[in-house]
């Protein structure tokens, strides 16, 4: 393969530094999307001579909110900025533009059907609304013109030093606490890191990839218990499931103000990646089983630092 030069933005983040070394495995060249502020004609310099910009950076979401307007802090983070990466890569002359966008723009949950391609947007807080805003102007600004454009929606994200909720997960396994999910029946989709990254890479050189939206996902959906059963297997831990009813945890959260974390834990989430599979040829390299398992092992063995 001739060495294609790929930009990453956000490439010392959770997913970024992943994805930037397995690139350099792959025999790609690839650069860091520079920090801070420059001109226009800094950031189409930056770009020059680059065949693929993977955009990953943005505000994700804040467990300890301190903005006064979140949403407008959001949409600077996750719209104005990914306009800005976008117009630069067009004047460079970019052949693709691969943006990682966020399932949660299709809602917080699902009932009987799976998210896909064609559900209809639904975002459930200002980090999703940013999130979908970044498309739609991503595809008016590129309708026409020569830069091909990728969009893909992944659920959570998991591996042993993942951030926020799935880390709080990780170390209440860890501390071997009881956990009150043995009666919750959800589904949920997650993604291992490994395998978006394995996916992103697939939408770099794909020719089908171009102008698509793909959502994307493990394709097995587990309830939080199995989640949890799985981080503790990796731990060489036995899980501690209390039988506790679910409407109970329901109304604790909801008292509590914590509904929404309730949702996340409990609720249901499935998406439907067929299109993945079917246009790309994509099959995730580990499946969610082994992944979990890995995820609980690396925690345990000093790798779960958090990644800020």
């Amino acid at each position: 393969m001739s060495e294609k030069r790929v930009v990453v933005t956000g490439a010392s983040g959770f997913v970024g530094s992943q994805l930037c070394r397995h690139l350099h495995e792959c025999g790609y060249g690839v650069d860091a999307w520079p920090r801070g502020e420059r001109s226009a004609e800094d950031d189409i310099a930056a770009l020059s001579g680059t065949d693929c910009v993977v955009h990953l950076a943005g505000r994700a979401h804040v467990l300890h909110e301190q903005s006064a307007d979140p949403l407008q802090a959001f949409r600077e983070a996750n719209c104005a900025n990914t306009l800005r990466v976008a117009r630069a890569a067009l004047a460079a002359g970019v052949q693709r533009f691969v943006f990682v966008s966020s399932i949660g723009v299709n809602g917080q949950q699902t009932g009987e059907a799976a998210f896909d391609e064609h559900s209809i947007p639904a975002p459930h807080a200002a980090y999703a609304v940013s999130k979908l805003e970044a498309e739609l102007q991503l595809r008016e600004l590129l309708r026409g013109r020569a830069m091909q454009l990728v969009i893909i929606r992944p659920p959570l994200v998991y591996a042993g030093h993942a951030p926020g909720n799935f880390h709080r997960l990780l170390g209440l396994v860890a501390a071997r606490l009881p956990l009150p999910f043995g009666a919750v029946r959800n589904r949920r989709s997650m993604i291992a890191l490994d395998n978006l990254v394995d996916f992103i890479v697939r939408c770099i050189e794909h020719p089908a990839a171009v102008d698509q939206l793909f959502v994307i996902a493990d394709g097995e959906d587990l309830s939080v218990g199995q989640i949890a059963d799985l981080l503790a297997q990796g731990m060489g831990l036995r899980s501690r499931q209390l039988a506790i009813p679910p409407r109970l945890m329901h109304g604790a959260a909801r008292l509590l103000g914590r509904e929404g974390l309730y949702v996340q834990l409990c609720g249901s989430l499935q998406v439907d990646a067929g299109k993945a599979r079917a246009m790309l040829q994509w099959q995730p390299p580990l499946s969610a089983q082994d992944a979990l398992r890995q995820a609980g092992h690396d925690y345990l063995a000093g790798k779960g630092a958090r990644c800020e």
